[in-house]
């Protein structure tokens, strides 16, 4: 179920189509084109979705999972990731809709579909499944701080906000560096890299206590790469996912540290009492935080400039790395080929 070979994915977005509220979406249209057969959204049906998101071009978009099956999907993938992870109501028939047509379920929610009587007998009687992909193994360590006794590179991306890129960042990182002949592995962390990827802990649903332990398990059935470019979660300073954010500082104990913002974003998603702060504040705090555990260093900046130009956002770069010494890129609109640069550094 899991695989990420011979998917035939509809995605559902229904009325949240945008590239922060469909943030799944977005992502496996953009690392997994070829297994989008359609997606469901009955406020945007009809519209070519590269208007809406900037990608997608050729990606039908229809009102109800009926209209998919003339394209033979197999499943039938949930594509937002919403605060508090939990399923809105109104996209209850067509969850019913896909099962009753054979198709499996994939969800990155916090509330488990498979847990829910109705959609549980409808997978049974119709021998799908239902693959939840935030619930987390069973059997997650303690951390023990042995991370940082392994000789890979790791290399974490950090945010100064949630949702701001850094598992697209981390991806690039990862893809980059494998063209350049390195050893490379992305360490998905969260719901949806684990369903671009196959593999991973999404850290945001484990007991608080084992959120290190996850990400140092990550990290040990890893070691044997070169490079392990590790998806970063929330941020250090937001008042609801900061948790998550330490927890897999201190279990993967990085190397290195790319920090992720977005220019154009002046307070924290959802939390407009909070402003983004400064880069030199967070730059500090990131380290001081990992130090007793693993010296690292901020190594630089990957900013998300959607929406802007791309001369704005080059101005936006150049003013960055005058300002924080490092350098700095919109992994989307120029590559992250100096992040990577400054990585390689490390590499023995």
């Amino acid at each position: 179920m899991n695989s990420i070979h011979n998917r035939r994915l509809v995605i559902l977005t229904e009325g949240r189509l945008d590239v922060f509220g469909a943030k799944t979406a977005v992502s496996i249209i953009r690392y997994c084109k070829e297994d989008v057969v359609a997606l469901v959204d009955r406020v945007n049906a009809g519209k070519n979705p590269e208007s809406i998101i900037g990608i997608g071009e050729g990606i039908p978009i229809v009102s109800t999972v009926g209209e998919t099956l003339h394209l033979k999907p197999t499943a039938l993938l949930i594509g937002i990731a919403p605060p508090g992870g939990m399923l809105p109501a109104e996209w209850r028939k067509h969850i019913v809709d896909a099962l009753k047509n054979r198709l499996h379920i994939i969800s990155g929610l916090h509330c488990h579909v498979s847990d829910d009587p109705e959609f549980r007998q409808l997978a049974h009687d119709h021998q799908v499944e239902i693959w939840d992909v935030r619930k987390p193994p069973e059997d997650i360590p303690l951390g023990t701080g042995k991370a940082k006794e392994t000789k890979t590179l790791r290399i974490l991306t950090v945010g100064s906000d949630c949702n701001i890129g850094k598992m697209v960042t981390s991806i690039e990182i990862t893809n980059t560096a494998k063209k350049r002949g390195i050893n490379a592995c992305f360490v998905a962390t969260g719901q949806t890299g684990i369903m671009i990827d196959g593999s991973g802990i999404a850290v945001d649903h484990v007991i608080s206590d084992f959120i290190s332990g996850a990400a140092e398990k990550l990290v040990l059935d890893r070691a044997h790469y070169e490079l392990l470019s590790i998806e970063g979660q929330g941020t250090i300073v937001h008042p609801a996912y900061s948790g998550v954010t330490l927890g897999l500082l201190h279990g993967s104990a990085p190397q290195g540290l790319i920090l992720c913002h977005q220019p154009t974003r002046k307070t924290l998603r959802h939390f407009n009492d909070f402003p983004i702060l400064p880069f030199p504040y967070l730059i500090e705090l990131y380290e001081k935080l990992a130090q007793p555990v693993h010296p690292c260093r901020v190594l630089g900046i990957a900013l998300n400039c959607f929406g802007m130009s791309d001369h704005d956002a080059l101005q936006e770069i150049l003013k960055t790395e005058k300002e924080t010494k490092l350098p700095a890129t919109d992994p989307i609109k120029f590559g992250v080929d100096k992040l990577v640069d400054s990585i390689s550094f490390l590499l023995p």
